[in-house]
């Protein structure tokens, strides 16, 4: 059975943003977006979305300066953050971890890889 709780997918770049939303719909979760990152953060206040999908590289504010104000906010720290991003070296996965992410993806996306992580994260967090 799938999990259909809310994502919200942080993409700024369209093409990228509309192939995931329609690989997770057809996965069977439902997804909000949002283009960058305070937009993100206010999407999480306003939704509190179950998992959030966050690019690292964004416009107005970045993922890593988001991930951060999530984490230091408490009505929206509990909200699992996986990193998406197009750094695939482990510096730069320990620096997404210590934003505050609880895992890691690297562009171009291994979408069966990505259902595994959402599902552990969503699984972890209830």
């Amino acid at each position: 059975m799938t999990d259909t709780r809310l994502i919200l997918l942080v993409e700024d770049n369209e093409v990228n943003r509309n192939m995931l939303i329609r690989r997770l719909e057809r996965a069977g979760h439902a997804v909000t977006t949002a283009a960058d990152g305070d937009i993100a953060l206010n999407v999480m206040r306003e939704e509190h979305p179950a998992v959030v999908l966050m690019d690292m590289n964004l416009p107005v504010k970045d993922g890593w300066t988001a991930c951060r104000e999530a984490k230091a906010d408490p009505a929206i720290s509990d909200i699992p953050i996986i990193a998406l991003t197009a750094h695939a070296m482990e510096e730069d996965k320990a620096r997404a971890l210590a934003a505050g992410c609880v895992d890691f993806a690297t562009k171009p996306v291994d979408f069966p890889a990505l259902l595994t992580v959402i599902a552990a994260a969503l699984n972890a967090h209830g």
